[in-house]
């Protein structure tokens, strides 16, 4: 081969390389342009580490929870709306990774593929985003904490909008606190309870085992059980109730949060079938909301004793559940056991929100019996007046945990058409799920109604 051939050969190779080395900076252009325009190094959305010009953050009602003035960025005038709204809209600083501030920085500077961020240099104004949350309901849910930790989260279960999404502790975005990184009172402060919040479920775990007992033991409904006030298992240990009941059946069993039945039928059912039901309603899973992947719940019975598993059944063990997941499965239930996947962040003037998706956890029939069962509980325990107008369902918890007060817990629904929308409530080691944790639902869904 001659010194010209090969010549050619070798530049053939580099026009190759080169038209490669084009194709794979434009898809990465193309992929990752949004992320490299908005970077925190651009001073012209960006002063010291901190994002100043860009467009409009809204409530689903227009209210402004977070827009640009002056080259600089402010939040709304209310005081409890900033501080409720926080973990939803973001930090300036993005701290808050799961806020639209972080989501939505390429929507927000008004980036595009063609044009960059030309539009926000050259009239200052980026696109506005619109999220799902009402404001005027989050500061309800923000008040009712009334300091505690915790979060409460609401959701349309039909459409998947989020109505509601408050992580407490928080602060406020406007005078943000300076003792923040030392103050034992902001432990974790950045981090959106509903989404990525991990909890001892207690109680509200017993829809688990009423679900795979329902759809296990035939004869469920025709059984009568005895409390005694401890249920005592074949190979030692005790599982302690909250009460000694006497003789009930499953339906008051499950009004009165029996532990002892609901151990009971754990042990019953056993390890592989509670497990079972549990993946089925969604433990183990990570779900996708607005882009942030949620904390999975999770339940591990593979070294579990009998004892182990009648505490499990009653949400205890090391059981854990994230909180949104627990208003998903409420959700399910008052929806024939299939619900809207939820979205918190609605529209972009780019292009319009989210499909709705669906996820199926339970079966009908299966649902429409436990939805009627946390009907009764509500009608017959809680109190409608509660839940004045709403038909509401609902369950319980009084999670025991090592480290102080348990946490109490409140999942429930409307199960009015008009008004389908489910709950749930985490106070951190804020007692009785009926004497803490229900009133901040009580307060929240009557804030939702007016």
């Amino acid at each position: 081969m001659n010194t010209v051939t090969k010549r050619a050969y070798v530049l053939l190779g580099l026009i190759i390389a080169f038209m490669a080395g084009l194709v794979l900076l434009g898809v990465s252009f193309f992929m990752n342009g949004g992320t490299w325009a908005t970077d925190s190094h651009n001073g012209h959305l960006y002063s010291n580490g901190q994002i100043t010009n860009a467009g409009k953050i809204l409530d689903r009602n227009g209210v402004v929870l977070a827009e640009s003035k002056n080259g600089k960025r402010i939040y709304n005038s209310n005081k409890t709306v900033r501080i409720s709204t926080l973990h939803a809209v973001g930090d300036t600083y993005g701290y808050i990774a799961h806020g639209a501030h972080t989501l939505c920085r390429d929507k927000l500077t008004g980036y595009s593929f063609v044009n960059g961020i030309y539009d926000l240099i050259n009239t200052g104004e980026g696109s506005d985003v619109k999220l799902t949350i009402d404001a005027d309901v989050c500061a309800a849910a923000y008040s009712a904490l009334n300091g505690r930790k915790g979060t409460v989260g609401v959701y349309n279960y039909k459409t998947g909008e989020i109505i509601c999404m408050v992580s407490s502790g928080s602060y406020d975005p406007q005078n943000k606190p300076k003792d923040i990184e030392t103050n034992p009172k902001y432990e974790a402060v950045y981090m959106n309870r509903l989404l990525t919040g991990l909890y001892t479920p207690g109680s509200t775990f017993k829809t688990v085992t009423a679900v795979c007992a329902i759809e296990n033991i035939p004869d469920i409904f025709n059984r009568t059980f005895e409390c005694k006030g401890s249920l005592k298992t074949a190979q030692g240990g005790e599982v302690i109730c909250n009460s000694t009941h006497g003789k009930l059946d499953f339906n008051t069993a499950l009004t009165k949060s029996c532990n002892c039945v609901f151990a009971e039928l754990g042990i019953e059912l056993g390890t592989k079938k509670i497990e079972q039901t549990a993946k089925d309603l969604g433990f183990g899973k990570r779900f996708d909301v607005s882009g942030v992947k949620t904390q999975a719940s999770r339940i591990d019975l593979s070294e579990a004793v009998e004892i182990d598993l009648g505490w499990a059944s009653i949400g205890q063990y090391t059981t854990l559940a994230n909180p949104l997941h627990m208003m998903m499965l409420a959700g399910s239930i008052a929806n024939g056991g299939a619900t809207a996947a939820p979205y918190f962040v609605q529209e972009a003037l780019s292009g319009v929100a989210s499909s709705i998706k669906t996820n199926t956890f339970v079966q009908q029939a299966t649902a429409d019996t436990l939805k009627n069962m946390m009907r009764s509980n509500v009608a017959n325990s809680y109190g409608d007046n509660k839940f004045p107008g709403m038909d509401f369902g609902g369950k319980t918890g009084t999670a025991e945990v090592a480290d102080g007060d348990p946490h109490a817990w409140f999942i429930g629904f409307s199960t009015k058409s008009s008004f389908p929308y489910a709950i749930v409530v985490v106070v951190e080691n804020g007692g009785s799920g009926s004497g803490v944790a229900i009133p901040v639902a009580s307060k929240v869904m009557k804030a939702i109604q007016n």
